[in-house]
């Protein structure tokens, strides 16, 4: 298997589990990740906030742990990557207000390069106008931004654990969809699957 290089998009408040359990998982099958985030260093850290489903009309929000930064976003080129993995948590709500998140975003989607989106990553998708025609899954709460620039939404099933692939797009609900969406996103890459 060859070694790719990963670009995750990660910032402050990013879901905890949807940026440490990938990161690990993708590291752990030989892969290359770069966490990096607009406006800092590698070395820097991200608060993490953790979202648990307990029985409330929406997700509950802890503060997590500190997701450390391995590379500097202004030094990145998206050239040198073979894929994108957005993290959802509350950094999508305004990383997508960053000119320069939406271009990266386009670039790798108008290569035809695997993105990854999960949860609230979807807002990003949306905002970079990568979704018109396409179907996506996401938290439900993103589902008028998916409709509203031309996706489809593609429902999460009661317990979060789905995920979808429209060609070069792997998305998800949220972080109990890991074991699906980390497979396909693996397939995607061309990374072997299984024992």
């Amino acid at each position: 298997m060859a070694q790719k290089r990963i670009l995750m998009l990660v910032g402050d408040y990013v879901e905890d589990y949807e940026a440490m359990v990938p990161y690990q998982m993708l590291l752990m099958v030989g892969h290359q990740v770069d966490t990096v985030c607009p406006g800092k260093q590698a070395g820097d850290t991200v608060a993490t906030a953790i979202h648990d489903f307990e029985g409330d009309q929406t997700y509950s929000e802890k503060r997590g742990h500190n997701f450390g930064l391995t590379a500097t976003f202004g030094e990145i080129k998206a050239d040198d990557y073979d894929a994108l993995v957005i993290p959802g948590g509350r950094s999508p709500e305004y990383l997508r207000l960053n000119p320069q998140v939406l271009d990266l975003v386009r670039h790798f989607d108008q290569a035809k390069k695997p993105i990854a989106a999960v949860c609230h990553g979807a807002q990003i998708l949306s905002a970079a106008g990568v979704l018109k025609g396409r179907s996506c899954s996401a938290y439900p709460a993103v589902q008028p931004e998916i409709e509203a620039c031309g996706g489809q939404y593609v429902a999460a099933s009661d317990k979060f654990d789905n995920a979808h692939v429209d060609g070069h797009l792997v998305t998800a609900p949220a972080w109990p969809a890991h074991p699906a969406w980390i497979r396909l996103f693996l397939e995607t890459l061309g990374t072997p699957v299984g024992v």
